[in-house]
């Protein structure tokens, strides 16, 4: 779905894209991995939906920790945002209905899709027309590079997809270890292997290497990197572990939900949250 939009130049053009899709819809649904809602926040989405009703949709509940999910429900409310959990794989018939409540009389309505890479746009899509990408061609007055997609009672528009490269270290090499940015831009499979490993265990989450592939995680997170490529096979010439290849396993597992449920940021950490409790 869209594009993927890395570097500071394309980031413009695709927020200049945003702005112009906005005006032409009636509700702004923005998707965020339920795993990590501070950092998967689209870009510009607060400035760009403006007076727009602007919906939460956290994918992937199915990966986070559920206890977690109802805090961050919770969280959306008190800000004033409609939200809702889904596994983008399962039944969004209570989603489809709840937005239709909102479609004008007089012809369908219209909506954009927005969020970073990777975090569920397409599916969702997909999802709520019912169907691959049923595309309608181009309405009077919409730019070429706009893609609408109909289903009943819905008219769903395409996004570019956009990190903003702004964005701090940390908040680079979470979005890699979901699987939202790209490892090779970042340092790696092997250098994001090993800070996901630092910070499961700085979260007392690391016993979920131990219970998936029986290794001593109370060594560093090299030598617990070296058992886990072992454990997969991951081997190089002379037998020795390739730690690339290793890392690329352990982050395929982690970002796929193989290890667990895991939610990696929770509502109190949010500049929102904060500057609630100080209103």
């Amino acid at each position: 779905m869209g594009r993927t939009v890395w570097f500071p130049g394309h980031m413009a053009k695709g927020r200049r894209e945003l702005e112009e899709i906005v005006p032409l819809v009636d509700l702004v649904i923005e998707v965020r991995d339920a795993r990590a809602p501070i950092s998967t926040t689209a870009p510009f989405a607060e400035d760009l939906t403006g007076k727009r009703m602007r919906w939460i949709v956290l994918s992937r509940k199915d990966l986070a920790d559920p206890k977690c999910t109802d805090l961050w429900l919770e969280h959306f409310k008190r800000l004033g945002l409609p939200a809702v959990a889904l596994d983008l794989h399962g039944n969004i018939a209570s989603l489809r209905a709840s937005l239709l409540r909102h479609k004008p009389s007089f012809r369908e309505l219209r909506l954009v899709i927005i969020g970073i890479p990777n975090v569920g746009k397409s599916t969702l899509l997909n999802a709520l027309v019912r169907k691959k990408k049923a595309e309608v061609g181009l309405l009077p007055g919409v730019t070429r590079r706009v893609s609408w997609h109909r289903g009943e009672g819905l008219l769903v528009l395409d996004s570019p997809g956009i990190l903003d490269p702004s964005s701090d270290p940390f908040t680079h090499q979470l979005l890699a270890w979901l699987g939202c940015s790209r490892a090779d831009v970042i340092g790696g499979h092997e250098v994001l292997a090993l800070s996901l490993l630092r910070f499961l265990k700085e979260k007392n989450l690391i016993g979920a290497i131990r219970k998936k592939w029986g290794v001593d995680v109370a060594n560093g997170e090299r030598e617990v990197l070296e058992a886990v490529g072992r454990r997969l096979g991951c081997l190089g010439p002379g037998g020795e572990v390739d730690l690339e290849r290793a890392g690329m396993s352990l982050l395929k597992a982690f970002s796929s939900g193989d290890l667990g449920r895991f939610t990696l940021e929770m509502p109190e950490e949010s500049k929102d949250e904060v500057s609630g409790r100080r209103r």
